[in-house]
């Protein structure tokens, strides 16, 4: 199994911790490109128009010459420094034992800067979207492409993907040829009546990931058995689930919350 997650917006910076070592992050293969990502970031942060190249407000401008400090800023796991509803709910930071175990080889957040990270890879907090147009190597969800294909392809042609990733993220790398990909939707009933939600669907996507990680039995294989742990949530965190019939493509996974 293979879970993909979007990072948070907002990071928490460690106070304290081993600067950056690039060379024990899981995926080795990606280090040249996390090299090169992060070169032209730090260089783009320094520069006077660096937040409007990074398409954020002047409210995060902290945040963006922290950039210019990365290599030797402190570093924590990703599961710590990644905050937000959807890692609230996912809860990794407060795992152990074997749900830990099983999110550091399942769980896999796909980064602007580091491409792909495994929640117990030490980073510092950053400021980079994958939408960034990055002078120096280019629109980042074209460019981490075929690195992440290389990286993710001969899993995803043996495991099930459960891909909780927002459309910008899903631009950097799709399955090809994978037998189980499914893609997460939230949507919530009302009156009889379903539409697709924003408010609670991090919160919700947080919730599987925890509870793919953390229930007991076997790991699910396959879309039927995604469907069946998620359906072990309904009447607690869900009112229904719902599995869209196989096609090209993802399948979906509804998870219908009131």
């Amino acid at each position: 199994m293979l879970v993909l997650l979007p990072p948070s917006e907002g990071k928490t910076a460690p106070d304290s911790g081993a600067p950056l070592d690039l060379g024990g992050l899981s995926s080795p293969g990606l280090t040249p490109w996390r090299e090169k990502v992060l070169d032209a970031l730090v260089e783009v942060s320094a520069r006077p128009d660096g937040v409007a190249t990074l398409g954020v407000g002047s409210s995060l401008a902290d945040e963006v010459a922290r950039n210019v400090r990365l290599r030797t800023s402190p570093t924590a796991p990703a599961a710590h420094v990644y905050t937000g509803v959807l890692y609230a709910a996912a809860g990794l930071a407060d795992l152990s034992g074997e749900p830990a175990a099983l999110a550091a080889r399942s769980v896999r957040v796909v980064s602007a800067l580091w491409g792909l990270v495994a929640p117990d890879d030490a980073i510092p907090a950053y400021r980079l979207s994958m939408g960034t147009d990055l002078p120096g190597v280019g629109p980042l969800a074209r460019a981490w492409r075929d690195a992440l294909a290389d990286e993710l392809d001969p899993r995803a042609a043996d495991e099930l993907v459960v891909d909780c990733r927002s459309a910008a993220y899903l631009a950097a790398w799709r399955p090809t040829g994978a037998p189980a990909w499914v893609t997460v939707r939230v949507e919530r009933e009302l009156d009889g009546k379903r539409s697709v939600v924003s408010h609670h669907a991090k919160h919700t996507r947080g919730v599987l990931t925890r509870h793919l990680v953390t229930r007991p039995g076997p790991v699910p294989a396959d879309a039927e058995q995604l469907a069946h742990a998620a359906g072990e949530l309904v009447g607690s965190e869900l009112h229904d689930v719902e599995l869209a019939p196989a096609g090209r493509g993802a399948r979906v996974l509804s998870l219908v919350v009131r």
